[in-house]
């Protein structure tokens, strides 16, 4: 799978874990780059609060594109030490 957003490859891995129909990449597996930290933050009632990064490519921003449960509950452990993404960025094979 991968992420991809105003033509750039954001992230690639073949372990993705789908939860919610959202692809959740290895942490590794992201380009770091182009990540920018944001404090914005959410709350799932089963998964946990979620941090958010914005994307930053060839000049552009998408504001808290990219999200990952620092602390996921017991129940979403599988997601632990990953990022999934939205706003207008394609994920696909």
């Amino acid at each position: 799978m991968r992420a991809i957003w105003n033509g750039t490859v954001i992230a690639s891995s073949d372990d993705t874990v789908v939860v919610e129909g959202n692809h959740y990449f290895p942490a590794d597996s992201v380009d770091r780059s182009l990540l920018r930290d944001s404090s914005t933050t959410s709350v799932c009632p089963w998964k946990g609060t979620a941090s958010y990064y914005s994307l930053e490519v060839d000049g552009r921003t998408n504001t808290d594109a990219a999200w990952f449960y620092p602390t996921p509950k017991d129940a979403a452990v599988e997601i632990a030490d990953r990022v999934a993404f939205w706003k207008g960025v394609d994920v696909t094979e």
